[in-house]
């Protein structure tokens, strides 16, 4: 992989990490668009460490007051990751079938889906916070198939059981911290038994970590901010068309 593609990957993973449209299927796409199909995991896990550093930073004060003042919400993260644990390890084999290529175009449209239905429809009868974040968490576990968008399920579930965009987008991108955490201690973990960590260090990995850091931090509050206002459409829209897109281009390939 060269410089200039390492570069545009971490570039890529930085704009698109903090809307909801799957910043994974986006490196795919980009992958394959220059005809690159082999890029070591390590490569991938130094992006994203570079976003969630961006996501830390942002969300200091929120993350703060949750450790001093708010503890008893932290009970509520920890119930939204249940279902992530046994899906992870259980659904390991559909996961794989599920990472075909030419699947990914059919996920970028189901995300397009499910933005649709937080924007159009909403539980009338609440139910309680229990059963609101073990929703969330289930609907979370559908980010685990590429194409399909992490913060898109999170915070359509949330606005569908009735919360306002604020608390969805919050709790959405909150959630998010353990869980990014945890699944790159997973793999880290594995390419450390490997020897495959060393490469970290590498100058491919170091310019896509600090490119996907820079421009995550410069994207992440004006992405907040436009979900916050609970805008879904346009991404629904962008993630309907690409997704056709890339459907019918692997069709008549």
């Amino acid at each position: 992989m060269s410089l200039m593609l390492a570069l545009l990957l971490g570039l890529m993973q930085g704009l698109t990490e903090f809307f909801p449209i799957s910043s994974s299927a986006h490196l795919k796409l980009t992958k394959m668009l220059f005809g690159v199909h082999e890029v070591p995991v390590i490569f991938d896990l130094s992006c994203h460490l570079g976003t969630l550093i961006a996501l830390l930073w942002f969300f200091k004060r929120d993350i703060t007051h949750l450790f001093t003042q708010d503890r008893s919400k932290l009970v509520y993260f920890l119930i939204a990751l249940l279902p992530l644990v046994p899906i992870y390890f259980f659904a390991a084999p559909l996961r794989e079938m599920a990472s075909k290529p030419e699947l990914l175009g059919l996920f970028l449209m189901a995300t397009g889906v499910i933005l649709f239905i937080g924007q159009k429809i909403q539980i009338k009868k609440k139910g309680g916070l229990f059963r609101d974040v073990l929703v969330i968490g289930t609907m979370q576990s559908a980010a685990l198939f590429p194409g399909i968008s992490r913060s898109a399920s999170t915070i359509s579930a949330a606005k569908v059981l009735g919360w306002n965009a604020k608390e969805a987008v919050r709790f959405s991108f909150l959630l998010a911290i353990p869980t990014i955490l945890g699944g790159n201690f997973i793999e880290m973990a594995k390419l450390w038994k490997t020897g495959e960590m060393v490469q970290i260090l590498s100058l491919n990995c170091l310019l896509g970590f600090f490119s996907a850091l820079l421009i995550g931090m410069m994207m992440i509050r004006f992405a907040i901010n436009w979900l916050e206002k609970g805008k879904l459409k346009v991404f629904a829209w962008y993630c309907l068309t690409i997704g056709g897109i890339f459907s019918v281009y692997v069709f008549l390939k």
